[in-house]
């Protein structure tokens, strides 16, 4: 039997509809397309009266616009049903959308992103509907990130696999959307490399450098760096190459890490994964590069392409076996990368996986759910957040597993504070500090610190707020750790701020933001507070700071960074953004965020 045809809604460049062997009706009109790619992108479907509300403001009859533009899609979309109040639109086979494909989190190495061009609804513009187009804003940045991720996966994936020629394909695809993405940057550089071209990887890093230090001020990226001259360590020609001498380097890297020998551990552990490459024992192969990936990501800091290149390398390695602890541990590190990095969709995609080979693996469920309570938070879906950190946290304790309790009780403290229910976040974070002194685990005290002087800081209680904020930003600095030393700088800021000592806050603010950590939502956080207090002085910085959030908060799905964003603008004068930022704010439960909405913006 033949595949049946594909009937196609393109949303991204020019929209249309395509229909194999035909010529379909199009859509007339700028909102019968805006429509289309709002009902598209809203999962959950749309009241009607609120639809048209936005994308009728000025209409006599807002209903009755929206009534004729939803006939004009079913003129067009011959077999799709838009129906319902909520409004709902159901897309099933034949036909497909562009746009759906690329945020599906099912989207894997298998799509080849190179067929998702264009912004979307280009070309079209609605400032007509103010609110409207600032929805529309928001989803082309994010679209725009999801395809960058795209090409970057599908770059390392090809890579994994040899085809080091559509690796550099890939990269040097992402670098056209980003030139200064250092992770692409490198992977073009390894994929160069890996195809024997050493002088055009070199050429590329030198331009890469070049392009840095002219338009940034900045030297080359460490990442391009280490993929230009790093090589992985030999063993010593008389060590056999068997399971039990990699098990050793893996038990002997374990133990320098236990012992805070970092950089011990990591070159006992690359000696292991050398080792095992001569085994031919793939699965040894991927133990080790998942076990190696995981030293450099939580105990040396690493995010970038190595790490990932790492996974990509053990997932290709181990195979498709189904449930597997190597193969669920390697997903659940993509996962929480892109969590990091800001790239949701990618992220709850990764984790579904790792939650499919986890199956059997209580141990490895509850550090995939403790990821996903952690996504759930940063795009402001706290529901869910809570049930899946209570859950991990409820799986930790039944295996014994100390630390992962603590982890996935600090970040649901976290949600209780940002939801302002202080009293369980204090419970919640007291928990969790009181587990870290029993494990000796230092290296994560100065997020729980900081969260706990927060919430104290909620709460008005002062002394107390400024003794656990005071040590957060100590531990952090000390431990060079840049996403602590972020999150601990914001939160000087916020009590500096309390006490009406604003220029003290505006120091903190710019000592927060010289780390540049990778996990973005701390740079969010920091952004914000930098708004808040950049309008309060009247600082001309205001304007620059907002922009700044409101870019990173789009790309990153971060829903109540993407309000809060709105609010300032309002406050500097931007009339749709005072529109926009209450409509926006109804898809948020917070009660925190309607109380300071309600403050900043009465009536």
């Amino acid at each position: 039997m033949s595949p049946m045809a594909e009937n196609w809604v393109r949303l991204l460049g020019p929209p249309a509809i395509e229909s194999p062997g035909s010529t379909p009706p199009q859509p007339r009109g700028r909102k019968a397309w805006a429509l289309l790619a709002y009902l598209a992108l809203q999962a959950d479907g749309t009241g009607r009266s609120r639809t048209a509300a936005l994308l009728f403001p000025d209409a006599a009859d807002p209903l009755g616009a929206l009534r004729w533009n939803l006939s004009e899609l079913r003129r067009a979309l011959d077999g799709v049903t838009v129906a319902g109040d909520p409004l709902r639109l159901d897309l099933l086979p034949p036909w497909r959308c562009d746009a759906l494909d690329a945020m599906d989190p099912a989207t894997g190495p298998g799509t080849d992103p190179r067929r998702f061009t264009g912004q979307l609804l280009e070309g079209l513009a609605f400032t007509d509907s103010p609110v409207f187009d600032s929805w529309l804003a928001d989803q082309r940045y994010r679209l725009d990130n999801v395809v960058q991720s795209l090409l970057y996966e599908a770059a390392l994936a090809a890579l994994a696999s040899d085809a080091a020629g559509d690796a550099a394909e890939l990269a040097a695809l992402a670098l056209e959307r980003d030139p200064f993405h250092a992770d692409c940057n490198a992977v073009l550089v390894k994929a160069l490399i890996a195809a024997g071209e050493y002088r055009k990887a070199r050429a590329h890093a030198v331009h890469c450098g070049n392009l840095y230090r002219q338009e940034l001020g900045l030297p080359l990226p460490a990442e391009v760096r280490r993929a230009l001259f790093d090589a992985d360590p030999e063993p010593d020609p008389g060590t056999p190459a068997t399971a039990a001498t990699v098990r050793s380097y893996l038990d002997a890297g374990g133990a320098s890490l236990w012992a805070g020998s970092v950089d011990r551990g990591l070159e006992q552990l690359r000696l292991a994964v050398s080792l095992a490459q001569h085994t031919g024992n793939s699965h040894l192969v991927a133990e080790s590069l998942v076990t190696l990936s995981g030293a450099l990501i939580h105990q040396a800091g690493g995010r970038g392409a190595e790490v990932a290149d790492l996974l990509h390398r053990a997932l290709q390695a181990e195979g498709p076996d189904g449930a597997s602890r190597t193969a669920a541990a390697a997903y659940r590190e993509l996962g929480y990368l892109s969590v990091q990095r800001g790239v949701p969709d990618r992220a709850a995609g990764w984790l579904d996986q790792a939650m499919q080979a986890a199956g059997g693996f209580p141990d490895e469920q509850a550090r995939i759910l403790a990821i996903q309570g952690m996504l759930a938070s940063d795009t402001a879906r706290y529901g869910a957040a809570s049930a899946a950190l209570t859950e991990s946290g409820n799986l930790a304790k039944a295996v014994g597993n100390r630390r992962q309790q603590a982890f996935s009780a600090a970040l649901l403290g976290r949600v209780h504070l940002l939801r302002g229910e202080l009293e369980l976040a204090g419970a919640v974070l007291d928990r969790a500090l009181a587990w870290i002194a029993e494990e000796h685990w230092t290296a994560f005290e100065p997020f729980v610190a900081g969260v706990r002087g927060e919430t104290y800081l909620a709460a008005g209680e002062m002394e107390q707020a400024a003794a656990f904020i005071d040590r957060a930003w100590v531990m952090a600095e000390l431990a060079g750790d840049h996403c602590y030393m972020a999150l601990a700088a914001g939160a000087e800021a916020r009590l500096f701020a309390k006490h009406g000592d604003l220029a003290a806050a505006e120091h903190w603010i710019d000592r927060g933001l010289e780390p540049k950590p990778w996990y973005l939502w701390y740079s969010a956080r920091l952004l914000d507070t930098a708004a808040e207090v950049a309008i309060a002085i009247r600082s001309p910085r205001a304007a620059g700071f907002v922009d700044r959030l409101g870019e990173l908060a789009s790309r990153s799905g971060m829903r109540e960074f993407v309000v809060r964003g709105q609010s300032h603008r309002a406050l500097l004068g931007d009339e749709a953004a005072a529109e926009a930022v209450l409509w926006l704010a109804r898809e948020i439960d917070n009660p925190a965020l309607t109380a300071f909405l309600a403050e900043r913006h009465p009536g």
